[in-house]
């Protein structure tokens, strides 16, 4: 089978999507059996406590809260991103004196910012919520910036002739040009607000997964503490799968155009 033709093959790559975690699960489930390590229990008695802890006790107490504030502060990162990424695009004198002080910004971690604003503002969740939409603000608004900038000079001729207004040109030929760096901006945007959420609850808050896995660690709870590891890495996986739905439908032309191409 060649190349091209494995990467098309949607049911083998589906398959060993699947497969591949499933025997790795498989592996550590019975290599770990009889495992005596206290930092390294069995991964049974580790799905056992998952299931007690995460599924019941702690699931509007902390899932949900850490989950809105991710799901907020990526979105407050979306729009900020791409309306402020446009404006700079378009208009490149703003880019010219902006730039600067966005690439300043932008090259301190923002988790090193989150002591100053806890001592400013205090241990709210607004503060948490304002540092996730921060992080992830950059990705989004430097691609858009690039999409923006980089959009056929053609195409937007042909939108001038053909009369387009404003909002017409801004929306179908700009926006839709410098969709596909757009969206890969947001993907990198939500891993980035993903681990600053995590990361911001082990600072001061008192609940959320990242503040009830630091306790369980603190504590030599290692058990919660794996438990909390592996609910990370679920929702991060599954995060990152429905973004990725999303991301194909939004941009179905584009793959379709690509798809074409390849095949010619």
């Amino acid at each position: 089978m060649s190349v091209r033709g494995f990467t098309n093959s949607r049911p083998l790559l589906l398959t060993l999507e699947i497969g591949v975690p499933v025997t790795l699960l498989a592996w550590w489930w019975f290599a770990s059996a009889s495992s005596t390590n206290p930092f390294f229990p069995s991964l049974q008695k580790i799905v056992t406590e998952f299931g007690k802890l995460w599924l019941f006790d702690h699931f509007l107490s902390d899932i949900v809260p850490s989950m809105s504030n991710f799901v907020i502060g990526f979105a407050i990162a979306c729009v900020a991103g791409v309306l402020l990424g446009t404006l700079l695009g378009l208009v490149p004198p703003l880019n010219w004196l902006l730039g600067p002080i966005i690439q300043f910004i932008r090259a301190v971690p923002a988790v090193a910012l989150l002591p100053i604003f806890i001592a400013m503002l205090g241990f709210g969740n607004e503060v948490r919520l304002f540092i996730i939409a921060l992080a992830a603000l950059f990705p989004v608004l430097i691609s858009t910036i690039d999409g923006i900038r980089g959009t056929d000079a053609l195409l937007v001729d042909m939108s001038k002739v053909y009369r387009f207004s404003r909002i017409e040109r801004l929306w179908f030929v700009y926006l839709r040009s410098a969709s596909p760096q757009i969206f890969s901006g947001m993907l990198v945007s939500l891993q980035v607000a993903f681990i600053v959420m995590i990361t911001s609850e082990m600072l001061g808050a008192a609940r959320g997964i990242g503040a009830m896995t630091l306790m369980a660690q603190k504590s030599f709870d290692i058990l919660g503490m794996w438990a909390g590891i592996v609910l990370l890495g679920i929702l991060g996986y599954l995060v990152n799968l429905l973004f990725s739905m999303f991301r194909r439908r939004a941009l179905a032309w584009h793959l379709g155009a690509q798809r074409a191409q390849a095949s010619n």
